[in-house]
């Protein structure tokens, strides 16, 4: 049973922002009978940045600042996962193997979430078993690649190889929430065949960050990979009278509402079109040079306010799934 003032899923995980600091996933020198046994290697580019999300009322605005990793780091892309939920992808998001120049990229061809793998137990008071549905499917996605990795890979056991943060309307009324979705690797070295190490995926880690604790103030929700990327998040900046922000914020009645809701903990209060119109007002000053991408969800759907440079890929559609299954495509006005 859910209560709309409760969370709706308990993690056993902490909040956790410390993430990976890998910037690229490259071999060690290898002889020429490993070459051939691994078939070439693999290298994942790390998507690097910074996401916000503003739950207003009756919607949820969310952006992401591209703040690469390395030179060769591609931006943090976004998923439309199905009618009600998006997925902002972080950390080894994209894959290369040397003997395929085209890259796998997890956003691409994401298999529509249609119902609880029988092969996978989930614990509910961790998980409730729609998003659980979600963490597997991205686990299926990235198990393969992970496989094939061999060498040894120098990481903390709480940084994770990849993320994903879920924002959407969860299921029976309960109403917004944001997720981080954590992928940890473990790694046992073969002592029979040299340098060489197996690679295993775990499970995926669940936090939830919105709704916050019953009585809990309703703030803005910023999340980074790595950890490093520097400066104070939004909500800190709007608290701490940031004069860039105040000097906007007072410049327009609007702007000055929403600004003190956010200071006060009342960010869930503020109208739609205010937030959103916030929102990309103080995302150049806080961006700066970087790139950024702005949208907004409803229970109705999905809309972009700043686009990505490339389209958002949708989950591949099910032929088998009923006419009336859930889908993030807007229905046809009558």
């Amino acid at each position: 049973m859910r209560a709309a003032d409760t969370k709706r899923r308990r993690s056993r995980f902490p909040i956790c922002l410390c993430l990976c600091f890998l910037a690229s996933l490259v071999a060690r020198q290898r002889s020429p009978a490993q070459d051939r046994e691994r078939g070439g290697e693999i290298v994942a580019n790390l998507a690097g940045g910074r996401v916000i999300v503003h739950v207003a009322r009756d919607i949820i605005v969310f952006a992401a600042i591209d703040q690469p990793v390395e030179p060769d780091s591609i931006p943090p892309r976004v998923l439309s996962i199905d009618r009600s939920h998006i997925g902002i992808l972080l950390g080894a998001s994209e894959w290369h193997l040397t003997s395929d120049p085209k890259p796998v990229r997890l956003d691409k061809d994401f298999p529509r979430v249609a119902g609880k793998n029988p092969h996978y137990a989930s614990d509910p008071e961790e998980v409730a078993p729609d998003l659980d549905v979600i963490g597997v499917a991205f686990l299926e996605r990235l198990r393969p690649l992970v496989s094939q990795l061999h060498h040894k890979i120098e990481f903390k056991p709480d940084e994770a190889l990849f993320e994903v943060v879920v924002i959407g309307f969860a299921p029976d009324d309960y109403g917004p929430e944001v997720w981080t979705v954590e992928y940890h690797i473990h790694q046992e070295e073969i002592a029979t065949r040299g340098d060489f190490w197996q690679t295993r995926l775990l499970r995926p880690r669940f936090t939830q960050l919105y709704p916050p604790e019953k009585h809990a103030p309703k703030t803005l929700v910023e999340i980074r990979y790595p950890d490093t990327v520097p400066g104070p998040t939004l909500q800190q900046l709007i608290q701490g009278n940031d004069p860039e922000i105040e000097k906007l914020s007072r410049g327009e009645p609007k702007f000055l509402k929403v600004w003190e809701s956010i200071d006060r903990g009342q960010a869930n209060k503020v109208a739609p079109e205010a937030a959103t119109d916030f929102l990309r007002a103080v995302l150049p000053l806080i961006a700066e040079k970087a790139s950024f991408i702005l949208g907004t969800m409803t229970e109705g759907g999905f809309d972009w306010v700043v686009p990505p440079d490339e389209p958002v890929e949708k989950a591949k559609e099910d032929k088998n799934q009923p006419p009336d299954a859930p889908t993030l495509h807007r229905k046809p006005k009558p």
